[in-house]
């Protein structure tokens, strides 16, 4: 494939990211941007996140993920403790989350520290789940090779049968992550590239911002 994209461009000028209206709190700028994410049309997903890791390869990875809750100034979301990104995170619990709105002309990048949440909460998130939901959680082996999609239908299929009239149980490989940020970036695209970027550092039990060039 060849596609020459060098006149794949447009303006940015929705909005403006000034010192003077900024919150000292990272947290408290985030969720304003969230929920104005989640009032606008345009988003489908406002709480759709990438989440990148480092592999034992050596490289990078990068996946979505949905943000399942904000609490006590950390990220939470949920996953297969088997998957790539879990074995990834197991030896390196450092990952970078990655928020767009392109509709906003916006972005937040946040670098964080991750740990596993009690199994306790993840059951309580696991229980309100759709039952279809929790029969894929048992059905794959998250990251595993598989032959066919129809070996992976046969899996779920094994799984209904298991638990049909019952109750479907967390996994013992299932849970939640919490992750505590250490900085985040907001992106503000603005006109002819010269786009607004501030940086939040944690410095001991609080906050500081700076301004990036763009």
């Amino acid at each position: 494939m060849e596609k020459d994209l060098q006149d794949s461009r447009k303006s940015y000028d929705k909005d403006a990211l000034l010192e003077s209206n900024l919150n000292r709190n990272p947290f408290e700028t985030f969720g304003e941007w969230f929920q104005q994410a989640e009032n606008d049309d345009a988003v489908e997903e406002p709480n759709a996140m990438s989440v990148s890791t480092i592999g034992g390869d050596g490289f990078p990875k990068t996946r979505i993920v949905l943000l399942k809750e904000i609490a006590n100034d950390t990220f939470l979301f949920y996953t297969n403790y088997t998957s790539e990104k879990a074995v990834a995170i197991e030896a390196h619990p450092q990952i970078c989350i990655h928020f767009f709105w392109p509709s906003l002309e916006r972005q937040v990048i946040i670098k964080a520290n991750v740990k596993k949440v009690p199994a306790e909460k993840s059951a309580a998130y696991f229980n309100s789940r759709p039952r279809g939901s929790q029969l894929g959680a048992w059905a794959s082996h998250q990251s595993d090779v598989i032959i066919s999609r129809e070996e992976l239908d046969d899996q779920l299929k094994a799984i209904e049968k298991q638990f049909e009239g019952k109750d479907v149980p967390l996994p013992e490989f299932w849970g939640g992550y919490s992750c505590s940020p250490v900085s985040f970036e907001f992106w503000q695209g603005r006109p002819n590239r010269m786009h607004d970027r501030i940086l939040y550092l944690q410095n001991n039990n609080s906050w500081e911002f700076k301004r990036l060039q763009p």
